[in-house]
C-alpha cells in the first residue's frame, strides 16, 4: 500500500504487532532466567512437560522407596537383635545341659541349680518374644508369620512360606496316593547256632560308613542283633537291626524315602547277601505321594510339599498315618493363615517382599524331635537326669538350628534385597534426575543470550514504533500547506 493516508497506521500497527511479540518472547526469558526452568508451563512444550512429570513422580517414587527400604532395614536389624539374644540363651542352656548329663559327678543340689537355671532362661526367651517391637508392631509373637493347624490322623503341618496363600476356611484338602516306607532287607537264611559259632562276618554300609561285627561262639540271636546295632551306631550308620520271629535278620534304614539306601554282605550265604561276600542293596524305600488342594505336589519321606506356582506354594505336611482306603478321599484337611510382612521396596506396584516371623517361643522351638523322655519342645525339658540331660541337648540344638535359619534369612534379605536394593535405587534416581533435567532445565548461557537479544528488540521496537507515529503527522503537514 504505498498512498499516503491518515485513518489507519497499518506501519504502526504491524510495528506494535512486533513489539508485543518480543515483549512476549522477553518475559519468557525472564521466567526461564528466574526459574531455571525450560518448560516452565503446558504451553513451553506439551509433550515435554508430559515426559518430565512422568519422570518426577517416579523420581518421587524412588526416594520414598529408598526410605521405605531404610526403614525396613532398620526392622530387620532390630529383630536379629532379639533373635542374637534368644541365641545366647540357648548357648547358655545347652552348657548346662551337658554338665547335667555329667551324671557321675553331679548331686541333687546341682542338678536342681541347673533345671533352675534353664527354667529362667526359658522364661527370658518368652519374654523377649512377648515384648520384642518395631514402634507399635510386635515381630515374634507369631502375628507376623505363617501359621498352620492340620486335622486329620496322622497329619501334622510342618511349615509354609510367603507365597502360601491364607487357605479357604474350610483348608486345603490333603489327599494322599501313597505312603513313605522305608529302605529294607531281611536276609533269606536263620541265624542257627552253628553259623554263629562258626563265625559269621557281617558288613552294613550307609551313607559313606561302614559297620562291621563278627558273631561269637556261645551267642544267641538277640546278642548278634544287640552287638550289630552298637557297632552300627558308633559308626553313624543310620540303620536298625531286628530279628524276625524265625531268626532272620531284618535291616531298616532309619529314615523314610528312595533317599534312604543301604548295601549288606554276609560271609555266609543267605544270612543277609544271597551270596557270599556279594554286597546287595537293600530294597529302596517310598516317598509319600499325594496332592493338596487338588493341586501338584512332591513328596520327599514322609513330608508332602506344594508345588511352586499353585495356592498352597511351599506349604508342607507330615503324613505318618496308614494307607488310605480311599486315595480319593480326603485324609485331612490344613488350614493356612498368611501374616507375613509385606514391605514396598520399589518406586512402582508389585515391587515388595515379604519377611513371615513366625512365633518364637519356648512352646514353639525345639519341636517335632523324637526323644526318649517324650519331650514335645523346650518347655518340656528336664536335666534333672542323665535321660533328660541328653535329649536336652537335642532339642536346644534343634532351636538353635532353627533360630539360625531364621536369622540367616533375615540376613539374607537384607543384604541381598533391602541393601542392595538401596543402592540400586540410589542410582536409579540420580539417573532420573539428570534425564528430568536435560529435559526441563533451562540453558542458563543460551536464555541469558536469548533474553540480550529481546532487550535489544525491544528497545529497538519502541524506537520504531516512535518512527511509525510519525508518518501521519507528515500527511497532516501537507494539509497545511494546502491550505
Amino acid at each position: 500500500m504505498g498512498a499516503l493516508v491518515i485513518n489507519h497506521n497499518t506501519q504502526s500497527i504491524n510495528t506494535h504487532r512486533n513489539l508485543l511479540q518480543v515483549d512476549r518472547q522477553l518475559k519468557s526469558s525472564l521466567e526461564h532466567l528466574s526459574s531455571g526452568l525450560k518448560i516452565v508451563r503446558a504451553a513451553d512444550g506439551p509433550a515435554t512437560l508430559m515426559i518430565s512429570e512422568q519422570m518426577r513422580a517416579q523420581v518421587a517414587s524412588v526416594v520414598q522407596a529408598i526410605r521405605n527400604s531404610e526403614t525396613s532395614v532398620s526392622m530387620v536389624q532390630t529383630t536379629e537383635a532379639a533373635l542374637d539374644e534368644m541365641n545366647k540363651l540357648l548357648v547358655d542352656m545347652r552348657q548346662l545341659a551337658i554338665h547335667a548329663a555329667n551324671e557321675g559327678a553331679n548331686d541333687r543340689g546341682m542338678l536342681e541349680a541347673d533345671q533352675f537355671e534353664i527354667r529362667n532362661g526359658l522364661e527370658s526367651i518368652d519374654r523377649i518374644a512377648q515384648f520384642a517391637q518395631f514402634g507399635t508392631k510386635k515381630i515374634l509373637d507369631g502375628s507376623n508369620g505363617v501359621s498352620g493347624l492340620a486335622a486329620g490322623k496322622g497329619l501334622t503341618f510342618l511349615k509354609a512360606n510367603t507365597l502360601t496363600r491364607t487357605s479357604p476356611d474350610a483348608g486345603y484338602e490333603v489327599r494322599i496316593n501313597q505312603i513313605a516306607t522305608k529302605a529294607n532287607l531281611t536276609g533269606m537264611q536263620a541265624l542257627t547256632p552253628d553259623i554263629i559259632n562258626q563265625g559269621v562276618t557281617l558288613t552294613l554300609q550307609e551313607g559313606g560308613r561302614v559297620a562291621e561285627y563278627t558273631t561269637k561262639k556261645g551267642e544267641d540271636v538277640s546278642a548278634v542283633v544287640r552287638n550289630l546295632q552298637t557297632r552300627s551306631d558308633v559308626a553313624g550308620v543310620r540303620l536298625d537291626v531286628s530279628a524276625t520271629e524265625d531268626g532272620r535278620l531284618h535291616i531298616v534304614h532309619k529314615d523314610f524315602g528312595a533317599e534312604g539306601k543301604f548295601v549288606v554282605v554276609s560271609s555266609v550265604a543267605g544270612v543277609l547277601s544271597e551270596q557270599e561276600g556279594l554286597p546287595v542293596s537293600a530294597q529302596n524305600g517310598t516317598d509319600v505321594t499325594g496332592t493338596i488342594n487338588n493341586q501338584l505336589t512332591s513328596g520327599r519321606g514322609r513330608i508332602l510339599t506344594a508345588a511352586p506356582g499353585t495356592e498352597a506354594d511351599g506349604l508342607q505336611v507330615l503324613y505318618d498315618g496308614g494307607v488310605p482306603s480311599d486315595s480319593s478321599v480326603p485324609v485331612g484337611r490344613v488350614s493356612v493363615s498368611q501374616n507375613a510382612l509385606t514391605f514396598q521396596i520399589g518406586p512402582n506396584a508389585g515391587q515388595r517382599v515379604k519377611i513371615a516371623l513366625n512365633a518364637l517361643s519356648s512352646r514353639t522351638m525345639g519341636t517335632n524331635v523324637q526323644t526318649v523322655s517324650n519331650f514335645q519342645s523346650l518347655a518340656d525339658i528336664d536335666v534333672r537326669n542323665a535321660q533328660g540331660a541328653e535329649d536336652t541337648m537335642r532339642l536346644v540344638e534343634k532351636s538353635i538350628d532353627d533360630l539360625n535359619t531364621v536369622r540367616g534369612n533375615l540376613g539374607a534379605i537384607q543384604k541381598n534385597a533391602l541393601e542392595s536394593n538401596i543402592r540400586s535405587l540410589h542410582v536409579a534416581r540420580e539417573e532420573l534426575t539428570g534425564a528430568e533435567s536435560v529435559i526441563r532445565d533451562a540453558d542458563m548461557a543460551e536464555e541469558i543470550s536469548q533474553f540480550t537479544r529481546n532487550q535489544i528488540v525491544l528497545q529497538s521496537g519502541i524506537a520504531m514504533l516512535g518512527q511509525a507515529n510519525q508518518v501521519p503527522r507528515h500527511v497532516l503537514s501537507l494539509l497545511q500547506n494546502n491550505g
